[in-house]
Parts: C-alpha cells; sequence; structure tokens
C-alpha cells in the first residue's frame, strides 16, 4: 500500500503504552496503514473524530477508514465512545472494532447492543496478537468494502428510510 495514491487511516484509540507499540509495529510489519493515529484516552479519540479541542483544525471530511478501540479507557470509556461514534451520521459508517483484554460478557454484550463491528480479545503472545492485527486489519482494510463516501452513506440512509 505504501506509495500507493490509496491512503488508508487508522484511529487507534489504546491507553496501555506497551499495547500502542504492538499495534503499530503489527500494522507496519504488515504495511497495513499509511497513518496510524493514536488517542490515548476516549475524550482525545472524539474530539480527533469531531474535530474538538486540539483538532478543531483537522479537516473534518478526513475521517479514518477504521477505528481501533479498548473499552478500559480513562476519561471516557471505550462503550461512551462507540455509542457517540454509531449515534452520529457523519462517523457511524466508520467501522470499529473493539480489541481488548476484556473477558467480560457484558462488555461484549453491550459492544453489539451499541453498533462494534467486531469484537477481538487481545491475544497475550506476541506473534498471536501480531497475526490477529494482520488479520484483522486485511479484511476491514482490503476485503471489506465501505461506503464510497460519507455523502454517498448518508443519501442512502434517508432513502431507505
Amino acid at each position: 500500500m505504501e506509495g500507493s495514491n490509496y491512503e488508508v487511516d487508522i484511529l487507534l484509540v489504546e491507553d496501555n503504552p506497551a499495547d500502542v507499540e504492538l499495534t503499530l509495529h503489527a500494522l507496519r510489519h504488515n504495511k497495513l496503514s499509511n497513518r496510524v493515529h493514536v488517542a490515548h484516552d476516549g475524550e482525545e479519540a472524539l474530539d480527533f473524530l469531531f474535530c474538538r479541542g486540539v483538532f478543531s483544525g483537522r479537516e473534518a471530511s478526513h475521517r479514518p477508514r477504521l477505528i481501533l478501540l479498548d473499552l478500559k479507557l480513562p476519561r471516557v470509556d471505550g462503550l461512551e465512545v462507540l455509542r457517540q461514534v454509531k449515534s452520529d451520521a457523519r462517523t457511524k459508517a466508520i467501522p470499529v472494532v473493539i480489541l481488548t483484554s476484556s473477558k467480560e460478557e457484558r462488555d461484549l454484550v453491550q459492544g453489539y447492543q451499541s453498533g462494534v463491528n467486531s469484537y477481538i480479545q487481545k491475544p497475550v503472545d506476541f506473534d498471536q496478537f501480531r497475526e490477529t492485527v494482520k488479520q484483522l486489519g486485511l479484511y476491514w482494510l482490503l476485503v471489506n468494502e465501505p461506503p464510497p463516501s460519507l455523502g454517498a452513506f448518508l443519501a442512502a440512509s434517508r432513502s431507505q428510510a
């Protein structure tokens, strides 16, 4: 993908520095993204997505192609980030993958009730983690066909209502 005109941005929402590094390494190793934006808490993620605060100058139409979201985050937890992303017309088409160490069934159920596209438990083994990130990146960034644009997604949503 590198060097192509096809830009793929990912928003990684993760507060654990070790998990950030592992995820970035796995994505770079597999050449699965042009840019990864890292938000270290839920509030920073929402500010990034909705161009608020320090991100107020960011181009609002330039949205990530994928959000990798941890659940246990400071300031605003992952489930609340998910709810806000999926309840806003500007962001609801962005695939959200929960990538978490949580084994709580309640988190799994609430994630799907809130509109998550995929829920993955982080493997503790480095090689398994790298393979997991590779597979989810291949699917969500190369195999899955997203809406052609936000405008097209919104138009289709309105016509079905």
